[in-house]
């Protein structure tokens, strides 16, 4: 074995720590918003991929997301149950779901703009910052998910 090339770091020098506390962070000014909505986080993630990419399948939404599809599948039944989403059989290939936005999760997307307007007030960063800050994030994940599969 190796020595390592630095020696351990303190909890707060840890990165992944910076970047978890700072997650934490988020969703906890996002929730007492989300609650209102009637949604949690993860159906928040769920509902904004659907919009922004249409009808997907459940490991379509699942790549989207970087989750695995068993942890999808609640998720969308607990939206479906909800009247958020619909699930039907796939029209090229029955054995896979597709999901799409009913006309009340639209309306819930419609009432998310207050996340961003949150985070934004509570940040004390302007919008380009808040952009800059959110590619240099985007650009890590991306690095970092590119070294893991290595």
């Amino acid at each position: 074995m190796t020595k390592a090339a630095f020696p351990p770091l303190t909890l707060d020098d840890q990165l992944c720590f910076a970047l978890y506390s700072a997650s934490m962070a988020v969703g906890r000014l996002y929730k007492p918003l989300l609650d209102e909505m009637g949604i949690t986080y993860p159906q928040f993630l769920v509902l904004t991929a659907l919009n922004d990419e249409g009808t997907l399948t459940v490991g379509g939404l699942a790549a989207r997301l970087g989750l695995e599809p068993s942890t999808i599948t609640p998720l969308v039944k607990r939206l479906e149950v909800a009247g958020l989403v619909e699930r039907k059989r796939g029209r090229k290939d029955e054995r896979q779901v597709e999901v799409s936005l009913t006309k009340a999760g639209t309306e819930i997307i419609a009432r998310t703009p207050c996340l961003a307007e949150a985070l934004l007030g509570k940040a004390g960063m302007s919008i380009p910052e808040l952009k800059a800050f959110k590619a240099q994030v985007q650009d890590f994940g991306t690095r970092i998910a590119a070294a893991a599969k290595d």
